[in-house]
Order: C-alpha cells, then sequence, then structure tokens
C-alpha cells in the first residue's frame, strides 16, 4: 500500500524515518559495490617499474702508460767506465759499467759490488786502472759479462761498481759507497750484492754483518776474514743469502777463515740459501773460477744465484 504525506511518497513504509533509514542502506550498499569494482579494475592494471637511477660512479683513473723501453732486452754489452768522484777519504773513484739502455729506461736495477784486494790498492784516480784486473770487474772491462740474464722468467741487467781503496777498507767505507751510487743511479734497494776476493772477500763479509739490511746476497771469495757469533747472528737472522768459495789449499788466506763462517751461520739456523764452494786446489786464485760463467752449482752460476735473491 502506497501512502502520500504531505506529498512524499514513502511506499509500503508508514514511518516517513524508516523509509529514510532503507534509503541511506542502499545508498551504502551502492558506494560499497562501487568501491569493490574499482579495486578490482586497479588490481588488473599493469604495474610499470621506477626507473632505476645510475649509481654514481667513481671515475677511474688513466693509467700512467710504461715505459716501452723498461721491458727491452739489452743485448749490448756495455763498456766499463772510470768514474773520479770522491765518495770519502778511503775512494777517490770507482769503475762502473751502465746497462746500454739506462738512460732510455726509468727503472731500477740490480747492483754489484765487487771489492778488489789488496794488491789492487790504489788512489782512484791514476790508478784505478788496477781495478780492471780481477774478479767481476775483469769479465765487466773485457766485455765477456752477458748484458742480461734471464730468471724466472725475466730480464735482468747488472750495474756492476769496482771501487778502488787507498787503504784497507772497512764496513762503513762500503756503506759510503752503496749510498753514493745510489743517489747517482736507479738501484733497486732490494737487490743489492756484494762481491769480492782476498781483502775484498773480507771486507765483503764485515759489511754485511753490519749492513744486512742494505744487502740481499754476499759472494765472498777466499775472504780474509773471520766473523765472530753477534756478526754470524745478524746475518742469519736477517735473511743475507750467502755463497763462499775457497781453495783448499789456499797459502795465503787459510780455509778455515770460510769454513768457520760457514759453520758459525748454520748453527743460527738461517733460512736464506747458504753455500760453501771449497776446491782442493787453485791456490789463493780461487776468484777467476768463482766469477766465470761457466761454474754452476744447481744449474745457476753465481749470477744467475744472485738474482734468486732478494730482500723481503
Amino acid at each position: 500500500m502506497i501512502r502520500i504525506i504531505n506529498g512524499t511518497i514513502f511506499g509500503q513504509y508508514t514511518n516517513p524515518f524508516t523509509f529514510y533509514v532503507q534509503c541511506m542502506n542502499n545508498l551504502l550498499k551502492i558506494l560499497l559495490i562501487s568501491a569493490l569494482v574499482w579495486g578490482l579494475a586497479s588490481c588488473n592494471k599493469e604495474v610499470v617499474p621506477e626507473e632505476p637511477q645510475e649509481e654514481e660512479k667513481t671515475p677511474t683513473p688513466t693509467p700512467t702508460p710504461t715505459n716501452p723501453f723498461n721491458s727491452q732486452v739489452e743485448t749490448a754489452k756495455p763498456t766499463a767506465v772510470d768514474i773520479i768522484e770522491t765518495v770519502n777519504s778511503n775512494i777517490g773513484g770507482f769503475r762502473a759499467s751502465i746497462p746500454v739502455l739506462y738512460s732510455k729506461t726509468d727503472k731500477a736495477y740490480p747492483l754489484i759490488i765487487f771489492i778488489h784486494g789488496i794488491g789492487e790498492l790504489g788512489n782512484g784516480t791514476t790508478e784505478l786502472s788496477r781495478v780492471a784486473n780481477i774478479g767481476i770487474s775483469s769479465l765487466v772491462t773485457k766485455k765477456t759479462l752477458p748484458a742480461s740474464f734471464k730468471v724466472n722468467n725475466e730480464n735482468f741487467s747488472f750495474i756492476v761498481v769496482s771501487p778502488q781503496f787507498k787503504k784497507w777498507p772497512s764496513a762503513d767505507d762500503v756503506n759510503a759507497l752503496l749510498v753514493h751510487v745510489s743517489k747517482k743511479y736507479r738501484i733497486d734497494p732490494k737487490r743489492v750484492y756484494v762481491s769480492g776476493c782476498s781483502m775484498g772477500g773480507g771486507v765483503t763479509w764485515e759489511f754485511a754483518a753490519k749492513y744486512p739490511a742494505k744487502v740481499a746476497a754476499i759472494v765472498p771469495i777466499c775472504g780474509a776474514g773471520s766473523l765472530n757469533d753477534a756478526q754470524a747472528k745478524a746475518l742469519a737472522n736477517n735473511k743475507v743469502a750467502v755463497w763462499a768459495f775457497h781453495n783448499k789449499d789456499d797459502g795465503t788466506v787459510t780455509v778455515n777463515n770460510t769454513i768457520n763462517n760457514i759453520n758459525k751461520i748454520n748453527s743460527n739456523k738461517p733460512t736464506q740459501s747458504i753455500i760453501q764452494t771449497l776446491w782442493d786446489t787453485g791456490g789463493h786464485d780461487a776468484w777467476t773460477k768463482a766469477t766465470g760463467l761457466t761454474y754452476k752449482e744447481n744449474n745457476m752460476n753465481i749470477y744467475e744465484w744472485m738474482l734468486k735473491q732478494k730482500r723481503p
């Protein structure tokens, strides 16, 4: 039954309030259905991912070009030259052999210091040629020392320096020379090697014992010098490699010097290479054979062995 009250149609409702409530309920249902439909439609929309922001990159530094001459193998043997320079009061000059490509490179080179015997003492100027006649210095002067050596698939060329002393040198004299040539030439401080014969062999022992951190290996030959316990310990504990030579029939410098020095070092349990080579005959001249290229042990001559040794 439809009723009209004050011009308003209420249908089946006799109470206008009830009719109002029903209308509101219907409106709410319409709103809920609309919200549900809108939500379902939103779920079907394709989600577009946000554009990734590019990370800020640290600029890569441009590498410094490598000097192509650094890797070039030396083939030409250098000419030894006399350097007349006062190093200290006991050294007035030295003979030096510098690799031919030295001026074109910027790398550091291994250094050999060879110390002569008492018969080659001189003023370092007009008498400097005396050092050219013995041991490694003789090979350099005659150009029989190879221009390079290959060790561990790497090529090396030595700078060789042979000082002339005015009187029997000390460890400090050798150190003064090392400081001098390290300023003058590009020396690899991890590849410094010292060798010497007779007087020079004794000073080689002494220098390495006093300045062990400055030398990678020594080759004392018929050395006229004996190590005390502290010196031997310094060599062993500071990882100085040693290859010592002597002839058993040496009538000038007793072979016991070399034997005792090696025994003392070995008693300190060194971790570096310690080699003793004693020949039955040859008298005082053990240097010609020791510094030559043909004598090898473990398939290495002294130059190849030196290059196997490097300061930590």
